[in-house]
C-alpha cells in the first residue's frame, strides 16, 4: 500500500510538471519575470542558462522589457536580452 501511494505521488508530480510552461534564460545576464497566476503575483529570478517550470494553470508573464505575454502552461519560452521567443 505504501509503495502504491509513492508511485501515485510520483505520477501526479510528473503530470503536473508536464503541464507547466518551461522558461529558460538564454541570455548572458540574470532576469526577473513577474508571474501572475490565479490573481497572485510572484517574481521569478533566472540566472543565465537557468530554466524554471511556471504557470501550471496558465498565467501572465511580464518580461524585463515590459512586454506582457499570456501562457497556457504548455509552452517553452526562451528569454534573451529581456525579450521572449515562445516555442
Amino acid at each position: 500500500m505504501k509503495r502504491n501511494v509513492s508511485v501515485l505521488a510520483a505520477i501526479l508530480t510528473s503530470a503536473m510538471a508536464a503541464q507547466a510552461a518551461t522558461v529558460t534564460n538564454s541570455g548572458g545576464e540574470p532576469v526577473v519575470l513577474a508571474i501572475t497566476e490565479n490573481g497572485n503575483r510572484m517574481d521569478v529570478a533566472l540566472d543565465p542558462g537557468a530554466s524554471e517550470s511556471i504557470c501550471a494553470n496558465g498565467c501572465f508573464v511580464t518580461l524585463p522589457n515590459g512586454d506582457r505575454i499570456a501562457l497556457t502552461g504548455s509552452e517553452t519560452v526562451e528569454i534573451n536580452g529581456g525579450s521572449a521567443v515562445i516555442k
